[in-house]
């Protein structure tokens, strides 16, 4: 990975509150956002929102060392957290960590999964797969950070599932939730067998009757007539 594989203009503010940060979306198109961490105080900034905008397009951006250059002065940093407007396309606040090289990275990860249609269980046996997990939290120093993870399905079967420690990580990373134990050794993904399709209700119902019907009642004789 290009250590400048993205980029980040920001500057820093003094201004902060509710009302500064309205006034910095409205009036500035800026985001309000925040570096932390390492051996810096906290650090308020703002960011332009097209910029940002364009960069979290790209998926590789939210596992990736990003350079963010705050007034000129460059940081190595991972986005750790981003709210987004509710109902529009707009980035309402973001959050940086400061990123040291020796110091390890908690960070989520998206999961690529591969041979999902040719898979055993889909494949042979008509299975529904369901995704259970879509990003994976991990712990590595900066150096060994993966873009993605990748999950192959080849040899998963009907009925069975593939758990956080069946994934196979890259050197140097591990899994956070494993850390705590067969207690974090969450399902990822599993292929359930198909549902049996049941016979229309109404044709059901007409087949019943059909079949319970009564034979039909024989009709009286005539009436005799009458004598003379």
């Amino acid at each position: 990975m290009s250590k400048h594989e993205f980029m980040l203009e920001a500057s820093s503010r003094a201004n902060v509150g509710k009302g500064a940060s309205r006034r910095l979306r409205r009036l500035e198109n800026g985001i309000p956002a925040i570096v932390y961490g390492g051996t810096k105080a906290p650090t308020n900034i703002t960011l332009m929102h097209n910029h940002l905008m364009h960069m979290v397009e790209n998926e590789a951006f939210f596992a990736s060392i990003v350079t963010l250059s705050i007034d000129g002065v460059e940081e190595e940093v991972v986005i750790k957290a981003m709210q987004r407007h509710p109902a529009k396309p707009r980035i309402m606040h973001a959050d940086f960590q400061r990123v040291s090289a020796d110091k390890p990275l908690h960070v989520k990860i998206p999961l690529h999964f591969i041979n999902q249609d040719i898979s055993v269980g889909v494949k042979e046996g008509g299975g529904l797969v369901s995704h259970l997990m879509n990003e994976l939290e991990i712990s590595c120093l900066p150096r060994y950070l993966p873009k993605y993870i990748e999950v192959d399905l080849i040899n998963l079967e009907v009925g069975h599932s593939l758990h956080i420690a069946d994934l196979k990580l890259p050197e140097g990373v591990s899994s956070v939730a494993l850390s705590h134990g067969e207690s974090g050794n969450h399902a990822v993904i599993s292929i359930t067998a198909p549902r049996k399709v049941e016979a229309e209700p109404a044709a059901a119902a007409a087949a019943a009757a059909t079949s319970k019907k009564p034979a039909a009642a024989k009709k009286p004789d005539a009436a005799a007539p009458a004598k003379k």
